[in-house]
């Protein structure tokens, strides 16, 4: 059975009133349909995950609800592209039948166990950009700390490009030259460029 992670119990005991109900329905409901569901804060936001996949994320905002299917085979509708029926939930009468939202949760799991399950990640990531050109001055201020070399180096091609296009948006000397050496000292502490938004 999967846990009850401590970070969404606070993250839904600090939503607002009305949604309350409705992220504890929504968390109910994954683990109810997937009983082996992980869970996680990403972005700030409570996820599901079943087997190291993302099945869904839950969000609760000022007036409303929104819960997102990640599984490309899903409709868009139910992928909240659109105005899909989980985009604006503001009460649990909003929520499709139970039985609906167990079959979308059950086939999601369903699709990762066949092998069929289509991340919209991965298919971004087949979209390969080329390998970002580290600009001069930062390949001189990594070469002085070699922790930092060394990190920088095992970084994914979108982390490095993540600082590259940071410092090469620069538009002062001074900007760039102070980016850079923050870049550095994060880097050495094997901080990605947007550290603060991860779990």
């Amino acid at each position: 059975m999967g846990e009850h992670s401590p970070k969404v119990d606070a993250y839904i005991a600090k939503a607002k009133p009305f949604s309350q109900p409705i992220l504890e329905h929504l968390r109910a409901l994954m683990h109810r349909a997937c009983p082996k569901v992980e869970e996680s804060i990403k972005w700030g936001q409570p996820f599901f995950s079943y087997n190291g996949t993302i099945l869904a994320n839950m969000s609760g905002f000022k007036e409303h609800c929104h819960l997102g299917f990640w599984d490309k085979n899903l409709s868009e509708e139910v992928r909240n592209s659109g105005d899909g029926p989980l985009k604006r939930i503001t009460s649990l009468n909003d929520l499709p039948p139970d039985k609906q939202l167990l079959a979308w949760i059950r086939q999601t799991a369903a699709n990762v166990d066949k092998g069929e399950y289509r991340s919209p990640i991965a298919e971004r990531e087949r979209k390969t950009k080329p390998e970002a050109q580290v600009p001069p001055d930062l390949t001189a201020a990594l070469k002085k700390n070699k922790r930092a070399a060394e990190t920088f180096k095992a970084f994914s091609p979108s982390c490095r490009r993540e600082y590259v296009e940071w410092i090469t948006e620069a538009k002062r000397e001074e900007t760039r030259a102070k980016r850079i050496s923050t870049a550095v000292e994060g880097i050495a502490e094997g901080k990605q460029r947007n550290w603060k938004y991860q779990s």
